[in-house]
């Protein structure tokens, strides 16, 4: 019941859609009563956002837009993390209960260049994962175990929490779905159009977003990304196997 929370200082959501968003801005404004502040954590357009920024200013409010990094699992290892973008005094005020929340949140500007930052960060994953599963396949066709391998790429400066992570996924098949191809190729494309907007050419986002079409067209539609490395698997002739070896997921 979001009129409850009408005329609080801050008020935080988190909600499926754009159109959802609008709907409780709606009720929240309802009696003349907004909040000072509304943060928003959903996944939305840049243009829901702005309209959303919009209708609070009629009402006198400022809207943070802060994407998070980080799915349950991060969320329960107190590893979430914000980008924010929008009025400086908004994050401010917010910025003490968004730590409380994860592991710190990041001021990007003003507007809704963090709608931007979660779409770079998104592309960003879909390219490494490929290379993850790239360089993976090579080592293990070139005789290494995918486990000996990742370790020592987790041991080296190139390793990183998410090369951690998404080892369990890569070692032992442990595909259980954190993000799916539909959802990736949606921020993909996203990334695509922003840099077509702005004449930014980027050539491996365009490349890793035809190899998570293939996943799609290959019926994987409710995988994990990270099943990107099957399909890498099948066109280095490469017959995957669990390896049934205990690795850590750099978040415990």
């Amino acid at each position: 019941q979001p009129a409850r929370s009408a005329g609080r200082d801050i008020v935080f959501v988190i909600v499926s859609t754009g159109q959802d968003v609008m709907e409780m801005v709606e009720a929240l404004c309802a009696g003349g009563r907004a909040p000072q502040v509304v943060v928003d954590s959903t996944s939305i357009s840049i243009e829901d956002s702005e309209r959303v920024r919009q209708r609070l200013a009629a009402a006198g409010a400022q809207l943070l837009a802060a994407p998070v990094s980080g799915n349950a699992k991060v969320i329960q290892a107190g590893k979430l993390t914000f980008v924010c973008s929008g009025p400086r005094p908004a994050f401010d005020a917010a910025e003490p209960y968004l730590g409380l929340m994860g592991s710190g949140a990041s001021y990007v500007g003003e507007g809704e260049l963090s709608r931007i930052a979660k779409i770079c960060h998104n592309v960003y994953l879909g390219i490494v994962i490929q290379a993850l599963a790239e360089i993976t396949l090579l080592a293990q066709k070139a005789g290494m175990s995918r486990h000996a391998f990742l370790d020592f790429l987790n041991r080296s400066v190139m390793g990183s929490t998410f090369s951690r992570y998404k080892t369990p996924a890569l070692v032992n098949l442990d595909f259980r779905v954190t993000f799916t191809p539909r959802l990736l190729r949606k921020d993909l494309d996203l990334g695509l159009d922003a840099a077509r907007a702005l004449e930014v050419p980027m050539p491996l986002a365009t490349l890793t977003r035809e190899l998570v079409q293939a996943m799609i067209g290959h019926g994987m539609t409710e995988k994990d990304f990270s099943e990107l490395l099957v399909l890498q698997a099948r066109a280095s002739g490469v017959e995957l196997q669990p390896e049934n070896v205990e690795v850590g997921d750099g978040l415990s």
